[in-house]
């Protein structure tokens, strides 16, 4: 008797642009739910060759640099290019700080310089529509915030969510698209990375890496279950989407 074939695994693509800024606790949980991770890192690697629709997945991940700087780094325009076609093909994407900025220059927002550094780990103030969101799962849970950029909200998505410094930290469109400011991604237990790697824009900022140390250490057990939670119901609405 033969035995039939096991299902193929989905492949989820993550472009990155730091090595430390990663899929970090959204990684696990799409391993356990049968995707294949595959990295591509947008600063070595070509992004004209990337296939911008044959993964189940795309997610855009952050990095220190802006989505308006494809002058002074010339792959953000391959880059957005990508997002363009797969935002166009209507298939699942999300981007997480940088990338959410992508995907709102993409969609014709505006992205621009917020003034000031949002550095630090605090709640988020969800709208009626976030409420409604997969967002909705993070309740008053503080999550950790690390831009100086902001985007407007796309023509036609939903706003989900800001805080006092920043107005839009999250948007929807439809049920495959999604942009967070913010890093629900960030594996509180490796923030040494963060700090280490992100050095000289927290001597700038005036902030002491021994406070946001002490955030993340006392956030992570509660911010690694929300986030979860928030993760899973995106990825359920997704699968529903498809029939899955």
């Amino acid at each position: 008797m033969s035995l039939a074939a096991p299902p193929l695994a989905r492949r989820a693509v993550a472009i990155r642009h730091l090595h430390f800024e990663d899929l970090g606790t959204l990684e696990p949980l799409l391993r356990e739910r049968g995707y294949d991770v595959q990295y591509v890192d947008a600063a070595s690697q070509d992004l004209q060759t990337v296939d911008a629709l044959s993964a189940d997945l795309l997610i855009v991940l952050g990095g220190p640099i802006g989505a308006f700087d494809d002058a002074a780094y010339p792959f953000v325009a391959d880059e957005l290019a990508l997002v363009q076609r797969r935002l166009a093909a209507g298939a699942p994407i999300l981007g997480i700080c940088l990338g959410a900025q992508l995907m709102a220059r993409a969609l014709g927002a505006k992205v621009y310089a917020l003034g000031v550094k949002e550095i630090g780990f605090g709640p988020l103030q969800l709208t009626p529509e976030g409420r409604q969101s997969a967002l909705a799962a993070l309740g008053d849970t503080p999550v950790l915030h690390w831009h100086g950029d902001q985007f407007d909200i796309p023509e036609g998505a939903l706003r989900l969510a800001g805080t006092p410094v920043g107005a839009n930290q999250a948007f929807s469109l439809g049920g495959n698209v999604l942009g967070l400011q913010f890093h629900l991604e960030a594996d509180t237990r490796c923030i040494e990375r963060w700090l280490v790697g992100h050095a000289c824009e927290l001597g700038q900022a005036g902030i002491d890496p021994r406070t946001l140390r002490a955030q993340a250490g006392a956030m992570q057990a509660r911010l690694a279950a929300a986030s979860g939670a928030v993760f899973r119901a995106w990825l359920d609405g997704i699968d529903a989407a498809a029939g899955k």
